[in-house]
């Protein structure tokens, strides 16, 4: 069963955007493994290859018994089409999943360092600059104040990065819709997200966005044989220091007895490079022109922080991706 959902906006060619849901096996099943991809619109092209991997070698076909198995291709279509991890309305779709009514966390660092993050001119003095402040501001309050302040998610600056958006983005409640279409039925559900861009390179970490007692983390523990973490390698900080992302709302939404779920997340290049890449690009969208030399580069640059096209990396990233899959349908089928 394949079902596109539109988004309601365009490509940059005018082209028609989709999330495309694909469901394998019988839909009573009780038993459910979800693979996202494009949370991070750019970061979809891994995902995409994860998701075809899955049909293609035929590891989806040889589910358990009884089981489904849902994909969701380009979870933020717009993001996707335009190569940027954000959403249309500015938003990292992974820091929107909270309860906006209730508001939002503040984030004091990120307002000290939005100046910096996001100049209003891009050129290699502004770069040299603004990169020597930053590493000040991390030698004075330590890489992990620096890693929150940048990463961990924002709620006051609609024109930033890691902006995690003051209402419900299109993608969230299409991501909502969805659950609540296919998963009713749920009673154990598996939930891969693919990531990409931090950690070393080529290396799937498993990440936890959970409290560490929370049963979905005791219980992916107990699955992956303790490799999995809430404790990115090189980020000097924990994924539940991030707000508002995806897993925990999954889970919370769908309320299956059973569920583990992981960020399935892909070194790239050195998160100092990352990071230039998603300020570039931050800049490129709110005052420079996409069809221009600059412009140009800067989409390169951003597409080499999140996908690096080599055949090593792309071989390290399938099989960390066929293990974890591997690991999920044993655990579901008990």
């Amino acid at each position: 069963m394949l079902e596109a959902r539109p988004n309601p906006n365009a490509g940059p060619g005018g082209e028609a955007l989709f999330c495309d849901v694909a469901w394998l096996g019988p839909r009573s099943a009780s038993a459910v493994l979800v693979v996202l991809s494009g949370t991070h619109g750019i970061e979809c092209f891994c995902g995409s290859g994860v998701q075809l991997g899955l049909l293609q070698s035929g590891l989806a076909a040889a589910r358990p018994a009884g089981s489904a198995v849902m994909l969701v291709h380009a979870l933020n279509p717009y993001g996707f089409a335009w190569q940027r991890r954000v959403t249309e309305e500015n938003v990292d779709l992974n820091r929107n999943f909270l309860d906006h009514a209730a508001g939002h966390p503040d984030n004091p660092g990120y307002r000290a360092l939005h100046p910096l993050l996001c100049p209003t001119e891009w050129n290699d003095a502004v770069i040299a600059e603004t990169e020597a402040a930053l590493e000040g501001y991390a030698r004075e309050n330590g890489m992990a104040a620096l890693r929150k302040a940048v990463s961990g998610g924002q709620y006051s600056h609609a024109d930033g990065i890691s902006f995690g958006g003051t209402r419900d983005t299109w993608a969230k409640s299409n991501l909502e819709a969805v659950l609540d279409a296919y998963l009713g039925a749920a009673e154990s559900v598996g939930l891969i997200d693919v990531h990409t861009g931090l950690g070393p390179h080529g290396f799937g970490d498993r990440l936890l966005p959970f409290l560490p007692d929370d049963p979905a983390a005791v219980l992916a523990r107990e699955w992956f044989a303790g490799d999995c973490t809430d404790q990115p390698a090189g980020a000097h900080m924990t994924v539940t220091d991030l707000h508002g992302v995806s897993p925990p709302a999954i889970r919370d939404r769908i309320d299956a007895p059973v569920f583990v779920g992981t960020a399935l997340e892909y070194g790239t290049i050195p998160m100092p490079e990352v990071r230039l890449a998603m300020r570039a690009d931050n800049w490129l969208h709110h005052h420079g022109q996409l069809d221009s030399p600059k412009g140009r580069a800067i989409k390169a640059q951003i597409r080499a922080a999140f996908y690096p096209e080599t055949v090593a990396w792309k071989t390290q990233v399938w099989e960390r991706a066929e293990e974890t899959v591997g690991t999920l349908f044993r655990g579901l089928a008990g």
